[in-house]
């Protein structure tokens, strides 16, 4: 009994710095190639020839393997723990397939065969594979928060420390992006591959070296093993009992889609509405990126209970869904415009994310033996749902008008509905569920160490 108290006492001791540091790279590698996903895949697949709709089908399929795979995962962390192992055996997996996600179709080289069905059904099983690896990575990284510790502060800062490195891997991208595009010549599909295949080789090697810092600094957590002496597993209907697991699944849902749908059409965006130069598709989301990170490291000062979570998720929502319309209305003879936008979106993003996130946490609380379903299942409604509005929005896409939109009434595009009211919608969708959630009060209790100094 004495043992289980003391064990009890340094588990709610806030984390120091060096855990949250090592905790908050591992997902490095997921974030960097998730970046070049949806910022990059359907611009790819379309400058190769491919439609907009069979682009889009390459993507769901990722998006349905990614999300089937989040629920199995989940099932089986729960069930066996091992979180550091899923995590290695996730990233080995999309180490090694996703610079075939972005290379030639392979599957047309064995056969000698290209058409476009080939062509679509060849790039879906390797955008398949590489969600497979993507999602067992993603949950057990996620469910290790809530097994590392039972402070509630800390664990808030451990989401944000994961944001604010979501962010360097995304800053990491559109840097490898701006070089690449400068120094390789794509006037041909097969540079077009060149390009994006040495985007993937170098995004690969820096996620990488990531996850060996994770794995080298973290120890594989041991509050699960702890709990499993002393209670059941949590059912799954448990969860599906509770109004609170409901609202939260909403609210990370839009989250996931305000965040995925805007950045898969920005390029489109910039470049085909806004006719922008071709550096304005990696300097645009660049400077979304260092807004959101600057704002998730500060985010991990600050002393959380559940009002201040519902509090700052509904300013970013305020603030998504200003620059949505921003975003819509804008015409493409004041561009410029885009860079001030591009600041409160990446603010926005920022809140949204890390309270959102935040909000799993809280749902959790210390039933460490279902964390894994909550976060695989939640996980599910944000793949699948991203999946289907981004397939469905392609499906009105035309090829990209040589016109841009100089004029309010012509901004009709479906680029334009997918990067600025679409988002706005789910913005404000998700802020009316988070005002109508009750969430328990968390103790501030604020970090050992902090993380500005």
């Amino acid at each position: 009994m004495g043992d289980q108290l003391s064990a009890d006492e340094d588990s709610i001791q806030p984390l120091k710095r060096c855990s949250i540091l090592s905790y908050g790279v591992g997902h490095m590698l997921n974030d960097i190639t998730s970046a070049c996903w949806f910022t990059y895949l359907l611009l790819f697949l379309t400058d190769i020839g491919l439609s907009p709709r069979n682009a889009s089908i390459v993507m769901l399929s990722g998006q349905i393997a990614d999300g089937f795979m989040t629920v199995f995962s989940g099932e089986l962390i729960d069930r066996f723990g091992h979180f550091k192992l899923w995590h290695v055996g996730g990233s080995v997996l999309v180490a090694i397939s996703f610079s075939s996600v972005f290379g030639g179709c392979l599957l047309c080289q064995l056969l000698g065969i290209n058409t476009d069905l080939l062509e679509t059904i060849g790039y879906s099983i390797f955008a398949a594979i590489f969600n497979v690896g993507w999602a067992a990575t993603q949950v057990s990284h996620m469910a290790m928060v809530n097994c590392m510790t039972l402070n509630d502060t800390s664990r808030v800062a451990l989401a944000s420390c994961r944001n604010a490195f979501t962010m360097v891997a995304n800053l990491s991208l559109y840097a490898i992006a701006l070089v690449v595009f400068s120094i390789f010549d794509a006037k041909s599909s097969s540079g077009i591959q060149n390009q994006y295949r040495w985007i993937a080789y170098v995004s690969i090697f820096i996620g990488s070296c990531f996850v060996g810092i994770f794995l080298l600094g973290t120890k594989e957590p041991q509050l699960k093993q702890q709990q499993c002496k002393h209670y059941q597993r949590v059912s799954w209907t448990y969860w599906f009992s509770k109004l609170l697991y409901y609202q939260v699944a909403l609210v990370y849902m839009f989250t996931r889609l305000v965040t995925n749908i805007s950045q898969s059409l920005l390029a489109f965006y910039v470049i085909n509405d806004l006719e922008m130069t071709q550096s304005s598709k990696a300097s645009i989301p660049a400077i979304i990126y260092i807004c959101s990170f600057v704002v998730s490291i500060v985010l991990q000062e600050m002393k959380w209970n559940g009002w201040r979570l519902k509090f700052f998720y509904t300013i970013g929502a305020i603030l998504w869904i200003f620059s949505g319309a921003g975003i819509f209305f804008l015409p493409s003879k004041i561009h410029n415009f885009m860079y001030l936008l591009s600041i409160t979106t990446g603010i926005a993003n920022a809140l949204m994310t890390v309270t959102g996130i935040s909000m799993e946490s809280v749902l959790v609380g210390n039933n460490l033996q279902g964390c894994a379903f909550v976060y695989g299942s939640l996980s599910f409604l944000d793949k699948i749902s991203c999946g289907l509005a981004l397939f469905f929005l392609e499906s009105f896409q035309s090829s990209p008008s040589t016109e841009g939109c100089h004029d309010i009434r012509g901004c009709q595009s479906v680029t334009r509905y997918g990067s600025g009211l679409v988002p706005a919608f789910f913005a404000l969708l998700g802020a009316i569920v988070a005002y109508t959630m009750k969430i328990h009060d968390i103790k501030p209790v604020p970090l050992v160490e902090p993380l500005l100094v």
